[in-house]
Parts: structure tokens; sequence; C-alpha cells
């Protein structure tokens, strides 16, 4: 029986029965759509690059609040850090004469306590009454000022600039609330003190474990790097934290002789508020360079409310010392800091002062002292190389 011409139809669509062999016919390819990836990929969903921005806002905001929230501890750890580097060569020197590092830490803690027992005791007290004093007695001072002789042998003009100047101060320190923010009162003087002691015990024990073991840390730092780069890391963390100790150093050294100069200056000449210039004259000399101009121009105009001759007389006799100081013992105490370019030094000196106070400006010349001589020993070959 033969099949119908529509099966036949069919089965010589599907194949044929005389030729096995013939070719299929050809499948058009299909067109491949590019992949996109990376950004183009994100910028076709919004809502995932939305989403992942907020991520990163809050992210932000979270780290920031957190770190805000610790900057006190942040700034007792860098400043126990800086401390122990700048206490290490004094252990070290110990350490070659014979004394064992716990033995020449507990030394060096122990002249501290003392220094700060007879700072407590003797010199802040003094000081203390001498701010009230200077607030009280300064309105007073400006009067006699402007009526004196030597105010009124100034031009016209500069009689107005400088009187209107003393009256502002003298009607700021007069205010109450002046008053109030000197004297603080017995609850914030109270709660001042606690922070203060809690504060120092902190940065103490910070400073005590630091300095124990700065080896150590020194150690577990050269292991992160690879070996064949540990004896240059070495060499540098070791230039660098003689640096950084004698920086720190040189700095309270030339600060401590400025404070004694001035001590016996206001002692010799008859000058008042003597301790409080003391202690203002090692505050402020501790900015490298400009101190010492600064606190020069600033106590000469404090003693001219006294008398013009001990105005002068201490102008001209610290105008000497800074001239002995910049020549003569600044050279010798500050031999192995790294010199730093005075542009730098008043920057360093400014941004540390903003954002950490006295302690900023101690640690800013140290910070920046590092990072010149990293610039130089590292940065600057390698790209001297690059031609």
């Amino acid at each position: 029986m033969m099949p119908s011409a529509r099966a036949w139809r069919y089965r010589s669509d599907m194949s044929s029965p005389s030729d096995d062999t013939a070719p299929a016919a050809p499948i058009p390819p299909i067109a491949s759509v590019p992949e996109r990836r990376g950004v183009l990929a994100l910028i076709d969903r919004p809502l995932v690059i939305a989403f992942i921005a907020t991520l990163g806002v809050l992210g932000g905001l979270v780290l920031g609040s957190a770190i805000a929230s610790i900057t006190a501890i942040l700034i007792y750890i860098v400043l126990a850090l800086f401390i122990s580097l700048g206490l290490d060569p004094i252990v070290r020197v110990l350490e070659r004469r014979g004394v064992k590092r716990g033995g020449g830490i507990a030394i060096v803690f122990g002249a501290f306590a003392v220094l700060a027992l007879a700072f407590f005791i003797f010199v802040l007290p003094p000081i203390l009454a001498q701010v009230g004093q200077f607030v009280t007695e300064f309105p007073e001072a400006v009067v006699e000022a402007v009526n004196s002789e030597w105010f009124m042998a100034l031009s016209p003009d500069l009689q107005d600039a400088v009187g209107a100047a003393l009256a502002e101060l003298s009607a700021l320190l007069a205010k109450p609330e002046t008053i109030a923010a000197v004297g603080g009162g017995a609850l914030a003087v109270g709660i001042g003190i606690v922070n203060a002691i809690t504060a120092s015990f902190i940065v103490i024990a910070l400073t005590l474990y630091f300095l124990s073991s700065l080896t150590g840390m020194k150690n577990a730092l050269y292991d992160l790097a690879p070996a064949h780069s540990r004896a240059r890391l070495a060499d540098m963390t070791e230039r660098i934290t003689a640096s950084v100790g004698s920086s720190l150093i040189g700095s309270v050294t030339l600060s401590t002789i400025n404070a004694a100069v001035v001590l016996v200056l206001h002692l010799v000449i008859g000058l008042p508020f003597a301790a409080l210039m003391t202690f203002i004259a090692f505050v402020i000399t501790l900015i490298p360079l400009f101190g010492s101009v600064i606190f020069w121009l600033l106590a000469t105009g404090v003693a001219l409310f006294s008398s013009p001759a001990q105005a002068l007389t201490f102008f001209v006799a610290y105008l000497i010392y800074i001239q002995i100081e910049s020549y003569v013992v600044s050279p010798r105490v500050m031999n192995r800091a790294v010199s730093i370019p005075a542009a730098l030094v008043l920057i360093g000196a400014l941004v540390g002062g903003a954002l950490a106070g006295v302690i900023g400006v101690l640690v800013a010349l140290p910070i920046m002292a590092s990072v010149l001589l990293i610039l130089r020993e590292i940065v600057v070959p390698k790209q001297s190389l690059k031609v």
C-alpha cells in the first residue's frame, strides 16, 4: 500500500529517502548581546547605586561618630607614645651605663614623679594666685598706663589705637563671666582636677607600657614587612624614633631653660607676676623658632604697665638671650633633630595648636621631622630613579 502524498511530504521534510547524506540547512547565528560590566551595569540600575551610596554615607557617619567619641582616648594614646619615644633615649643612656631597662624606666619615672610633685606643691599655687591678681589689677594698671608720661609721648593716632585696645581688653577682663571663667568656681575646679588626674594616670600607664615594650613593638612592625625590606625598615624606624625623641627632649629642654631665664630676669628687674610669666614662657616657647619672639613681645608689653625702664631692660636682656639661644643653645640641644624649613615649622605649629592645643604644638615638630625624613630617604630616591 502506497503512502499518501501528505505523509510523503512530511517524511521528505524530515529526511530525504533518496539521499541520507544531504547537508542540513544552515542555522542563522543568534546575535550576541554585549554584557555590561562595572559602571555601565550600575547605571542601568539606579536603585542599586542609591542603595550603595546610602550605605556609604551611613558608614561614614557611623565611623566619624565613633572616632569623635574616642577622640580623648586617641589623644592619650598619641601623647603617651610620643612621651615614651622622648624618654627612650634617656633610658638607653642608663642602659649603656649598666642599668637594666626596667631599672632605667623606674629611675626616669621616679624623677618625673618628683618633678610633677614639686610643680603641684611649689609652682602651681603661686601661678593660680597671680592669675587672679592679674585679672583684678589689670584695669587699674591700664588707667595708670594711659595717664603715664610714656603714653602721652606717643602720637595721637597711636594713643587712640593703643587706648582703644587696652580699654576693650580691660572691659573683657572686668566682666563677671570672664572672672568666673578664670576662677572657674569650686565645682568646675574640682571637676577639672579630677579629669586632669584621671587623664594623667591613663597617660602614665600607657607611657609605662609603651616604654617597656617599645623594642617588641618595633620588632613586630619589622615582621610585617617582606624579608628583603626589613633591614631598611629597621634603619628608618630607628632614625625616626631617634629624631622624635631628640626633638621632644630638645623642645622641653629649651622651654625649661627659657622659663628659668625669664624667672631670673623678672626677679632681678623686679617685674610682677614672675611665676605666671615663667609658666607662660614655658608654654609659648614650646613653639619652635617663633615661640621666643612671641613671648619677647608679650612680656615686654606686660612690663610696660610697671615701668618703661623695666620694660626696656627686659626687652634688651631677653633679646640678648634669644640670640644666645639661636646660635649657641639650640644647635647643641637639637643636634640630632632633623632640620625643618621655618615655614613648615610655623605651619605645623599652627595646625597642631588648632587640633590639640599645647600637645599638638609639642608633637607637630617630631611628626613633620619624621615625614620629611621619609620623603628624603624613600620617596625622593625612588622618584630620582624614574627616567
